[in-house]
């Protein structure tokens, strides 16, 4: 170990590299770099490593394995998971590197798995069908509340999480009255320096048009259920808490929640007990193998729109993502689904 290493506990280093990269990176991002390193930490407080100048290769291994095999998590990790828990501890172990807490080339030692072509992929997605019965339901029980509308704007706008919480009343224009306006619409803004970044910056500001019902919907929330509160910088957002500003958490766990078939009162595919289902239990709804993310539901709304036939530039603007990414990490069209629709143009040439 070199004597030119100066002490640092792990929690202090997570949080000195949170706080060097927070003008680089989106809050999405960050929160998953958080969640890898509180891991990182944890096993270090196992392993009663208080000082990361102690640091070795071995060590680095063993936490892999540790990790692998469940520990923080409780679940066993594939490898395409694993990969990206370790991708983020040889980013933090290059920063400690330069701040003198670890031998500059120790991040080099972190052991990261193979993964198969394709294996960076999700195979989950949202179905469109799906999506469709569930905002069905609350239509018609959970009209105009805050999980309604949550679901209404992901799915009609496929937005992501970042861009639903930035939306603030004025952003609205929910009878299209606005100049140059062609039909009810939300505006999505970036605004960084009041907490709500978009995912590609100042790229990411567009207007998406909407429907009269959804538009109607969202009015209806507004003049109801909505807390009427404003956030720190003192602005009007439009899906709000008792507290302020919906958190990313809150809709996370929202779309875990509704996304589950017993939810609905469905008979479980799973076979579980409602009633005995750790599923079941606040918090842990995302254990269910049938709950869906904020990026299924992306995904199942890229797949429904690429089965209505609307084309790729057309997604690609409308959700804020390039086409090479929306065909890799979005699209979720079957083989079978793709041929069809293939043999639908080339019937009769």
């Amino acid at each position: 170990m070199s004597r030119d290493l100066e002490s640092l506990a792990p929690d202090e280093a997570r949080r000195l590299y949170l706080d060097a990269r927070r003008d680089e990176l989106t809050e999405d991002t960050l929160d998953g770099q958080d969640y890898r390193l509180r891991a990182f930490v944890a096993w270090c407080e196992e392993e009663s490593i208080t000082n990361l100048n102690s640091l070795s290769g071995r060590d680095l291994y063993q936490y892999r394995v540790w990790r692998r095999e469940g520990g923080y998590s409780g679940e066993e990790l594939e490898n395409v998971t694993l990969r990206g828990d370790l991708a983020t501890i040889r980013a933090f172990l290059r920063f400690c590197g330069d701040i003198d807490a670890v031998d500059t080339e120790l991040f080099t030692q972190v052991p990261l798995p193979q993964v198969s072509h394709g294996g960076d992929v999700s195979e989950t997605t949202l179905d469109p069908d799906r999506a469709k019965s569930i905002l069905e339901y609350l239509s018609r029980y959970k009209y105009a509340n805050r999980t309604h509308v949550v679901l209404l704007v992901l799915w009609n706008t496929g937005c992501r999480i970042s861009a639903l919480r930035a939306l603030d009343l004025e952003d609205l224009d929910l009878d299209g009255e606005r100049p140059n306006g062609n039909g009810p619409a939300i505006h999505f803004v970036h605004r960084p320096d009041e907490g709500t970044p978009l995912k590609n910056a100042e790229k990411s500001d567009r207007w998406n048009a909407i429907s009269g019902y959804v538009a109607g919907v969202i009015r209806d929330y507004i003049d109801g259920p909505r807390e009427d509160v404003t956030d720190d910088e003192g602005r009007q957002p439009l899906v709000t808490t008792r507290e302020g500003r919906i958190s990313r958490s809150t809709v996370r766990n929202t779309l875990y929640r509704i996304t589950r078939p017993c939810w609905r009162g469905e008979r479980c595919p799973h076979g579980e007990d409602p009633d005995d289902c750790v599923a079941t239990e606040h918090g842990r709804e995302s254990k269910c193998p049938s709950a869906r993310s904020p990026h299924d539901v992306r995904s199942g709304r890229v797949t429904g729109y690429r089965l209505q036939k609307v084309p790729r530039v057309v997604v690609s603007d409308r959700m804020d993502v390039s086409e090479e990414i929306l065909d890799k990490h979005y699209d979720r069209r079957s083989e079978r689904q793709r041929a069809a629709q293939r043999r639908e143009h080339l019937e009769g040439l």
